[in-house]
This record gives structure tokens, sequence and C-alpha cells, in this order.
């Protein structure tokens, strides 16, 4: 997956069957959707993949416990049949999960195992394991640090757990396997339309060099997340909302305040949401809010009242209690919500299911949805464009397409942090075989290597500091500080391998540490 070649080809193509903007979940799952099904298929992507709310999600596969107390069972259903083809389609990165419920009244208990073997039921033969009641002594030997004051009894149900942006990385990889043209930092400027004011295609801009171009295509899809309002104003001449972007944030803390493999799942806090409590490459990351935004950016910014709020849901039920000094990542993502019809309506009850828009212009927007259920949104949005009649049809061949990288991972290779990479990692080790300077630590307390750099810029398109320390290495999301003091050397090995000079990599340096500096904690407030 080189840009070079993907630009090559967006130059050199005059038409299209399927033009998708954005390249988050839902754009990526379509993009490779089409491809296999046999369309000529290109997606832009105005930043970088999964750059948006892709990448700052719970890192849960699961069908929803909450939906189904508000007994959306459909969703919930839906949800976990997914959650099992993502668990055997992309192996490496999903995993089985397990959650346990403290109960700290006498009939928590009996209530959350009774809904569970409901979630177990809808799992049919994709539930990755039974959930059951477990006695107090149980509890506290799964979560050696949950708060026993008052804690009566548990249930352990399981979930799925995976690496969002590692998954947008290869869902792409395998899009292009299947034909597609996917490239990033090329940005929609606007829509191109005929005479009748239909949507023919896509005027788009190269981020790195100013270029404009033109796409033309049968079928434009607007798959752009929070910023779909921005598109649909180059698409309406009434303009109105389609969506709300409301805000979740996590916090990561260190392993020590939740030893042992098991999450933690708190099912009402507070403001009536459920928090979470989960391990993720060996540290733990707790979340998550749900607060309505006014305007929505690239860079999100965790509000005071959100970090309080997860801090000290987290204190409540953890003996050991961590406090501001104790983040070594915060991160902020949107949810691109679909508007809801009345005003005022609380985030909670506004519906997760997608929704796909087809405007008078022929154009296709998809709002809401998760990541779980990233491979029936876009089944669902290329399945729409075929009954438009703007695609000839073919099936879908989806629910059995192994995902790049997919192989069967068991815990023992979860050991060696490049478990990640699934049938990747012979090709890392022979870099580190090769150029022994790869084997060098992109910092000195984390065990990723420069051959993960590497790997990054040659073979999944990075082009920049954050591309790699956020979304191909985690480092920014797992210890900003030190995400921010591998800068640097990063930036070096990026010039290098792109023919960048000296101020290119002083800009770079610069810029990254902008975008860290929304991922940083300061002691006090």
């Amino acid at each position: 997956m080189k840009h070079s070649e993907q630009l090559l080809r967006l130059k050199n193509t005059e038409n299209w069957d399927v033009i998708i903007i954005g390249g988050g979940a839902s754009g990526l799952g379509t993009a490779l959707d089409a491809a296999s099904r046999g369309y000529k298929t290109i997606l832009v992507e105005a930043v970088d993949f999964a750059k948006g709310t892709s990448s700052r999600s719970t890192k849960l596969v699961h069908g929803g416990v909450r939906y189904l107390e508000q007994g959306d069972i459909h969703l919930v259903k839906e949800a976990l049949k997914e959650r099992g083809l993502m668990a055997k389609n992309a192996g490496h990165l999903v995993k089985n999960q397990s959650f346990v419920i403290p109960n700290y009244n006498w009939w928590g208990g009996s209530f959350y195992t009774i809904g569970l073997k409901i979630y177990d039921f809808l799992a049919g033969n994709l539930s990755l394991g039974r959930s059951e009641y477990i006695s107090k002594k149980k509890t506290i030997e799964m979560l050696p640090n949950v708060e026993e004051n008052g804690l009566v009894s548990g249930v352990i149900y399981h979930d799925g757990q995976f690496d969002d942006s590692r998954l947008a990385i290869n869902i792409a990889q395998t899009a292009i396997e299947k034909g597609a043209c996917i490239v990033n930092y090329i940005k929609a400027v606007n829509l191109l339309k005929d005479d009748k004011n239909q949507v023919v295609g896509v005027q788009v801009q190269d981020h790195e060099t100013g270029d404009k171009y033109e796409l033309k295509g049968a079928v434009v899809i607007n798959a752009t997340g929070v910023f779909t309002n921005s598109i649909m104003k180059l698409n309406d001449m009434v303009y109105k909302k389609y969506i709300v972007p409301s805000q979740g944030i996590h916090l990561v803390f260190d392993k020590s305040f939740l030893p042992g493999d098991h999450a933690l799942m708190i099912p009402k806090t507070s403001d009536g949401r459920v928090l979470f409590a989960v391990p993720w490459h060996n540290r733990i990351v707790v979340g998550t809010t749900d607060t309505l935004i006014k305007k929505h950016s690239l860079e999100p910014i965790a509000l005071e009242s959100e970090i309080a709020f997860v801090l000290e849901t987290a204190q409540r039920f953890l003996a050991k209690k961590p406090t501001r000094a104790d983040v070594l990542s915060v991160f902020a993502g949107l949810r691109p919500l679909a508007a809801p019809k009345e005003e005022g309506k609380s985030t909670k009850e506004v519906s997760r299911s997608h929704k796909i828009i087809v405007s008078k212009t022929g154009l296709i927007t998809i709002t809401g949805g998760k990541w779980t259920t990233y491979r029936k949104i876009a089944e669902d949005i290329i399945n729409k464009a075929i009954s438009t009649g703007k695609l000839s049809k073919k099936p879908c061949i989806t629910e059995d397409l192994a995902i790049h990288g997919n192989k069967v991972t068991t815990n023992l290779d979860r050991k060696s942090h490049l478990y990640i990479y699934g049938s990747d990692i012979s090709q890392i080790i022979e870099l580190q075989q090769n150029e022994p300077e790869l084997n060098e630590k992109v910092h000195p307390d984390h065990e990723f290597t420069m051959a993960e750099v590497v790997w990054a810029i040659r073979h999944e398109m990075a082009r920049t500091v954050d591309d790699i320390l956020a979304r191909r290495v985690r480092l920014l999301f797992l210890d900003a500080r030190a995400a921010i003091q591998s800068s640097e050397k990063v930036a070096r090995v990026l010039a290098k391998e792109l023919g960048c000079n000296e101020s290119w990599v002083n800009k770079e340096v610069l810029n990254f540490k902008k975008i860290s500096k929304g991922f940083l904690l300061s002691e006090f407030q």
C-alpha cells in the first residue's frame, strides 16, 4: 500500500463506479465492499485514515449491552452477528474479552445475569462465552483492585476487544488488494453536478501539492462522519443539520489500576451511562462520556467536566484511586449521531443505528453507526446504490472475506506486542534483521521499534509523525509524554524515507507537539 502508486491511479483514471469521501470505518468498509463486488472504486480521505472518530473508540467490538436495556433488540442482534464475523475475519486484532460487573446491591446480580443471558442467547452460535453470576470472593479474584466496600457479588460476560485504527489500515490494505484505489491527504473540495443537478463526481485537492483533480463516478458516497454537514452544504440549496456531534472521552492509566486480564463494566453511572475500564496494549482505557458539542474539530479536546466525571467514577469503583497525575493520555472522539427530529433530545436517546440518506442530487450519505457494524453498514450502502439504479447488481461477499493480516491469534501470541500485525509479523522481523538499526526502540519505556515506523511509512501510507505515533504505533494514545519525546526521531526517519528536508522535520515536530497537547493532562487544574 503505497501513497505514490495510489495517487498515480487517481491521476490516470477518468471514470469510476463508486467514489467514496471519507476514510473512517464506514468509508473504508464501503470501499472494500464495493471493490470486492467488482466495482471500480476510489476512496479519498482529507487527512489520514481513521484520523477522526474511528481511532478514538472504547476499543470494543460489542453488541451493546446498553442498547439491550433500551429494548433495541434488532441493533443488538445485528451487532452480535457482526462481532462474530469480525473475530473470524480479523482474528489478529479482535480478541475475546471477559468483563466483570461488580454489584453493590442485593438485586443487581440477578438483574444483570438475566439481561446478559438474553445477550448470550441473541449471539447464538457466535457467542464468545457464557455469562454467569459470581460470588463476592470470585469478583475480587477477577478484579484485584475492585472497591470491596459494600460489594455483594458480580456478573461475568464476554464481548470483543480490538485496535480500531489498526483495523482501519488493514481494511484499506484489503480494499487495495481487491482493486480499489485508496488515498489519504486528498480532500474533496467540491461536488461535480450535471445540468439536471445530479452529482456526477467530486473535485479533490492534494493536501501536499495543492493540485486539483476531477473524479467522475456513477455513485458518490459521503462517509465523512462528523464532517457530514459540510459536504451537505456543497450538495443542498437549503441547509439543514444531518448530524449532531456528541463527544466521548477516555483516560488511559497504567495497568496497576486494574491488574489481571478482565475488564470492568459499570452499568449505571451518575449520568446514566455505562463506563468501561478495559485492558488495552498493556494499559487501561477508561471511558466514556456523552456530551453534545456545538462545533466539531479534527482534534477534539476533553472538557474539564468530562475528565472529572471519568476520574470520580473510576475512583468510586477502584481500590487504588487514580488521580489526574496518573493519566498517561486522554483522548476525545466525536460520534456523528443522526440529528434528532425534535430539538433538545438527550444524546442517550438518539439512535445509534446507522441511517442512509439519498439526496435529490443522488448523493448517498451515511450517518450514525458504530465500528462493530462497519461491514453491515457498507453492505447496506452499496445495496442502496444498486437499488437507485446507479450500479449493476452484484452480490456482497464480505461476510467471509478475510481482512489483511488475519490469522488465529492466541493469548500466547499476544505476549509479543507485534501481534497486531498478524500475518505481516515475519516481514517486520525481517526488517529488523536486514537493517539492525531498526531494532532500536521508538521510546526506551515502550516496546515499539523503529522497524514498525519504517513499515508504517513503506506499507501503510503514513505521511506524518501523527499518522505514525497516533494511528500506526499507538504511542500517543498510550503515553502522550513518551510520544512527544519520540517525535523528532520519528520525523527524521520519515524525512529520510519520503525525501524531505530539515525545515520539514522541524515543522512536523512542531505540528505533532501541538496535536499532542490535547492528549496531555496537567496534574493540577
